[in-house]
């Protein structure tokens, strides 16, 4: 068997894996650290966190709050509908 693959086989069998990552961005540093700290939790707690949210394996589903200041604050407004229905007119003419 060649090297790599009793490696591989090996690694399979264990439990955990260790990876050594390089080239982190500072801010990608910064944020693990600050998250880290906020948390209590060590760094390699949070980067294995990132890593199961980033594969969809995390425990919670992730939400987003890009949208969260536009929830509920839909205000009626009768032109505005005017508006709208007047583009859904289909001029026959247009069509022929």
């Amino acid at each position: 068997m060649q090297a790599w693959a009793a490696y591989n086989e090996g690694m399979s069998q264990r439990q955990s894996i260790q990876y050594t990552i390089r080239k982190v961005p500072p801010r990608v540093d910064a944020a693990l650290r600050r998250r880290a700290t906020e948390k209590g939790v060590s760094l390699n707690e949070v980067a294995i966190e990132a890593l199961r949210q980033a594969v969809n394996l995390g425990d919670e589903p992730v939400r987003h709050h890009d949208l969260d200041a536009l929830a509920g604050s839909w205000v009626e407004d009768p032109e505005f509908d005017a508006a709208i229905a007047a583009q859904d007119q289909v001029d026959p003419e247009a069509w022929k």
